[in-house]
């Protein structure tokens, strides 16, 4: 519930979600739409995975690291190689704590030359991403936090190529690139980019012209089934492609290694934050990983419902839900590392055990590719 005290953020696309009677809510200090009239989240998340949802997303952070070594600074202190990537690429990278390894966040790099980084992490950690950034930086850099400054509306689903492509924005990207692109006399950075494990976009233009963007998308959107989605059906989305949430499945308390992302560390580096304990961990093996959960009946795991085998607690659960397209229960939970896969576990649902199957995510075939 949103604190009273509290004054929240609004996305330049507000008045769109209001004039659509969203149903809003407090999402990390900004009042953002969970879902729309007409359907709500299984008519939305059905959108996405079948034709093409839009999403505004605004309240992502944005943050700009800019300087001579702009790039090698971030490399130092994030966990994956910028190495790895070019200038017109993304890199999915976490910011980890130096002392414990816990993750203060997971975020999107983008390289735009060896002086210029964006990043664009969670909103509600983008203050906190920033300040550690500038704490360590050397001279001549400059951190800025751009959260303000650039909307952003994720274009996802197997017609979103279509989509964009009838408003003449450019869609010949590899996933995990972006480009800097004119769309009507107005700049707009578009990544091939997303978080529902649909082929999509993810577009930036300037705050001032998000609306404009947004209009055109659902003018040309419905000859190919758009739908206005919320973060309801961003959330059960992405459980059912096994992505971690900052809050869920990643916290202070939870390392890459305990969550499944090693992949996403430059082991090889000599240096990033937390590099020593992560390094320790992963030689030792992590007390606990991350596990899918397949309900066998009707029942459906939810955060932090207590998991056990034999009688004895084995972990929780981080995040839960129906899945709209396997109709079933599906969940994300930090388990006991000798609980493996194929394995049967009991959750506790209102007090009552229910069965479900321990397995690898993701739980639909889907690929953003």
């Amino acid at each position: 519930m949103a604190d009273p005290a509290r004054a929240l953020q609004h996305s330049p696309l507000d008045d769109r979600h209001r004039r659509l009677g969203a149903k809003m809510a407090d999402f990390g200090g900004w009042e953002m739409p969970i879902e729309y009239p007409g359907g709500g989240v299984l008519r939305e998340h059905e959108a996405v995975r079948t034709a093409v949802g839009i999403f505004d997303v605004s309240h992502l952070g944005k943050a700009t690291v800019r300087g001579v070594g702009a790039a090698a600074y971030v490399d130092g202190c994030l966990t994956n190689a910028l190495g790895r990537i070019a200038p017109g690429q993304a890199q999915y990278t976490l910011c980890c704590d130096d002392a414990s390894g816990g993750v203060v966040d997971d975020l999107i790099v983008y390289l735009r030359s060896d002086d210029d980084v964006l990043l664009v992490p969670n909103a509600a950690n983008t203050s906190e991403i920033v300040r550690r950034l500038a704490d360590a930086a050397p001279g001549g850099l400059e951190i800025a936090n751009r959260h303000t400054d650039y909307g952003v509306i994720a274009v996802q689903g197997p017609r979103s190529t279509d989509l964009l492509a009838a408003l003449g924005v450019p869609t010949d990207l590899a996933y995990m690139s972006y480009a800097d692109a004119d769309w009507q006399g107005r700049s707009v950075i578009v990544c091939r980019t997303g978080y529902t494990g649909e082929h999509g976009y993810e577009l930036l233009p300037a705050a001032a012209d998000a609306g404009a963007l947004w209009d055109a998308l659902f003018g040309a959107g419905e000859a190919y089934g758009a739908l206005a989605c919320g973060l309801g059906a961003r959330d059960t989305l992405r459980t059912e492609m096994g992505y971690p949430l900052h809050g869920h499945e990643l916290s202070l308390d939870v390392t890459p290694v305990q969550a499944g992302l090693s992949w996403a560390v430059g082991w090889d580096k000599p240096q990033f934050w937390g590099r020593d304990r992560l390094v320790a961990e992963r030689a030792g093996g992590p007390r606990r990983r991350l596990r899918g959960l397949l309900a066998t009946d009707r029942n459906i795991p939810r955060a932090e419902m207590t998991v056990s085998r034999g009688g004895e607690s084995v972990g929780v659960v981080t995040s839960g839900t129906f899945s709209p397209t396997r109709r079933i229960g599906i969940g994300l939970a930090l388990l006991d590392s000798d609980v493996k896969e194929g394995d049967e576990v009991q959750v506790d649902v209102r007090g009552r055990p229910a069965t479900m199957q321990v397995v690898r995510p993701p739980f639909v075939d889907a690929s953003p590719r």
